[in-house]
């Protein structure tokens, strides 16, 4: 028996799940696209006052002329890389040539962009960095395995590129989706290994660069929070797709602190190092999920402030039995389990849009979707 999703997940699983239950992707789509594009509408419509400070000014980039875009709501699609998920197509990468690899692959993209227009989608959340690895030619992160089967390895074309010129072509939008802590899906020695061996490329993975910035988490490795060195490295990579790339938006999903019961993220030491003057672990973790947010968010809008920056956390904010102002539901937390106060930075003014995960049904009763919705 398939155990049921959990209240506290994120779009690749869910992702994953709809591709073995064809039914509850039709019900779960149409669920999750209507509440989304209510939340957007509703976000941008009452947006708040920005909280954070201006930096000096930067050089900016020329802006995009918006004169003819419309205001229309998000129809929106999560597009994930990890695990091919939804792309490349995975016989893309199982010994074709170059020339039938990128062919196969700009092919199977410029398909599902046609799908998509043609059911009304017009925003695309194309997750450029799954792991500690690049969907375009970066001069931080090296090249995914994802496109090539190899760490590293040239795939002889620009994917970020291709789905910006294909997208925007078609009308629809391409927000950069990054995941930003993750450094592997898994801890096998196999990957070790491989991260190990990019030592000489150029550039390396931060699994050999900054070992000391490596953790294990949910049988992952990834990176801690509570560097603040590792949220300014983050924050280099956001500001190199933004500077170099017309994308529309930046989206950040729940992965915050992501660990599990049996792989916690052993971070004693960092706040031994960063942790005074925190009454508790936990405020110290939301401390540094609000660092990464408010420089993220800053960068972005020095450089360009036409870019949107949007999270796509986990649905329950908090659980009223925690909170008053929380919702009537008894699921895992965003500020509880990942250590992110998603509602404060909505009042902040520090995101354009937030997009919760509220795919859950009716029947639900620990967490409902019309109760999350509201």
């Amino acid at each position: 028996m398939t155990p049921p999703t959990p209240l506290y997940a994120n779009p690749e699983t869910i992702i994953a799940r709809y591709h073995r239950f064809p039914r509850l992707r039709r019900v779960a789509r149409i669920a999750a696209l209507t509440g989304c594009a209510l939340l957007l509408a509703s976000c941008s419509s009452r947006a708040p006052h920005s909280l954070v400070t201006p930096l000096p000014p930067v050089t900016k980039q020329p802006l995009a002329d918006k004169s003819s875009q419309s205001d229309e709501p998000v129809r929106g699609v999560w597009l994930a890389t990890v695990s091919r998920l939804d792309w490349p197509p995975r016989e893309s990468v199982n010994g074709s040539s170059s020339a039938v690899r990128i062919r196969m692959q700009q092919e199977a993209l410029k398909t599902k962009l046609d799908n998509l227009q043609r059911l009304g989608i017009n925003t695309v959340f194309f997750q450029v960095k799954p792991d500690g690895t690049a969907l375009w030619p970066s001069k931080i992160l090296p090249w995914s395995d994802m496109l090539t089967g190899k760490i590293g390895q040239d795939p002889g074309y620009d994917p970020l590129q291709f789905i910006l010129d294909e997208a925007h072509r078609r009308g629809m939008k391409v927000h950069a989706w990054f995941n930003p802590y993750r450094v592997s899906t898994n801890i096998k020695p196999s990957t070790a290994s491989e991260l190990n061996s990019t030592l000489a490329l150029r550039p390396a993975s931060i699994f050999v660069l900054h070992r000391d910035w490596i953790r294990t988490a949910g049988d992952r490795y990834v990176l801690d929070p509570g560097i603040p060195e590792v949220r300014d490295w983050i924050t280099s990579i956001v500001a190199e797709v933004v500077t170099s790339y017309p994308v529309d938006g930046v989206q950040f999903d729940d992965y915050f602190y992501a660990e599990t019961p049996g792989s916690p993220l052993n971070d004693s030491q960092t706040f031994r190092q960063y942790g005074q003057g925190f009454a508790s672990k936990a405020d110290w973790r939301r401390h540094n999920t609000q660092q990464l947010i408010e420089q993220v968010s800053r960068t972005i809008k020095q450089l360009k402030p036409e870019v949107e920056f949007g999270v796509s956390p986990a649905g329950v904010w908090r659980n009223i039995s925690h909170d008053p102002s929380g919702s009537a539901t008894r699921g895992a937390a965003a500020y509880d389990e990942s250590f992110a106060d998603t509602r404060r930075w909505v009042q902040q003014g520090l995101l354009d849009y937030i997009a919760p995960q509220i795919y859950w049904p009716f029947a639900r009763d620990a967490a409902r979707y019309d109760v999350l919705a509201h």
